[in-house]
């Protein structure tokens, strides 16, 4: 082996990435002058892409496996420059290593209130919230549409445009879709899958897909909840009479449990008198009201001689 081989075979780049972040999307391989010799080495491992961008025009993508930088690996760099196959020419290029794996666990939520037209309770502001994953899908659009000369691109820098998205294409969808407020519990998958399916298109422009969105939670407003619990309440009990003995049963308990009430006391009594004297009149046949029976119709006066 001559001293120039030995030379040449010290000196040969060797081009790689190795992520331990969990959160970079891109990064572009360092060298000083981003000078890289002809010959170099450059390995793409599984769930990265490699895109060789040659004097600011993007040459080529790689995808896994080991490449030797030359002309014949090449073609397109051929018709960008005629390369010098000396050592001595190095040509300037950089390259920019891609996750193409699934970034998970990703959150979105409503920061206002969904105002839809319920068929049942009429209009109604809903919230909502839930996780998502992405993953880059065509690494040239994404690098030349999102990334530009970003040396480290991380998920956190297109997160809220994603969740903005997201928010936008689920108010239509929910707002359109026309399923009842009490059923779309038992339909957060389907509608998470229309969501995705609907927001494919504007990622497919950044060069991201979706491959899956999950709606963990569809809220209401405080005040329409509690209304549905009362709702619930009366639907269980189904009947006034019971209804009323059931609240005037809370009632006394809750007088019973304030120590050294006087007040209590008595209104707890009187209640359980009032109670007890209306299950009886029940018991007897006769018909009661909500406190106890109903008085008796007064007898007719005899009749004048």
């Amino acid at each position: 082996m001559g001293i120039f081989d030995f030379l040449k075979g010290e000196f040969i780049d060797v081009i790689h990435w190795v992520d331990d972040t969990h959160d970079t999307m891109v990064w572009r391989f360092e060298r000083e002058g981003h000078e890289i010799k002809y010959g170099a080495k450059l390995t793409v491992r599984e769930g990265q892409a490699a895109v060789f961008v040659h004097e600011g025009q993007l040459a080529d993508v790689f995808t896994p496996g080991l490449y030797m930088l030359e002309t014949n690996n090449m073609p397109i760099m051929t018709t960008l420059q005629h390369w010098d196959h000396a050592f001595q020419s190095p040509f300037k290029s950089e390259v920019y290593f891609v996750d193409t794996t699934r970034f998970s666990d990703l959150k979105w939520g409503t920061k206002n209130p969904i105002i839809c037209r319920d068929p049942e309770f009429g209009p109604v502001r809903l919230r909502a919230f839930g996780t998502y994953t992405i993953r880059v899908a065509d690494p040239a659009r994404f690098l030349t549409e999102i990334v530009g000369t970003d040396g480290e691109f991380t998920m956190d820098e297109i997160s809220y445009q994603i969740r903005n998205i997201i928010v936008q294409e689920f108010s239509r969808v929910v707002a359109s879709s026309g399923i009842p407020v009490l059923d779309m519990a038992a339909n957060t998958g389907d509608l998470g899958k229309l969501v995705a399916a609907e927001i494919s298109g504007t990622l497919a422009e950044y060069g991201l897909s979706m491959p899956e969105l999950y709606i963990e939670n569809i809220s209401l407003p405080p005040a329409v909840e509690e209304a549905m619990d009362k709702r619930t309440q009366m639907g269980v009990l189904s009947d006034l009479g019971r209804y009323t003995q059931f609240s005037a049963a809370e009632a006394m308990t809750a007088a019973a449990q304030t120590p050294n009430s006087g007040m209590g006391a008595g209104m707890g009594m009187g209640m359980g008198m009032a109670l007890a004297q209306q299950m009886g009149n029940m018991a007897a046949g006769q018909p009661a009201g909500p406190w106890g029976a109903r008085p008796a119709p007064a007898a007719a006066a005899p009749a004048a001689p």
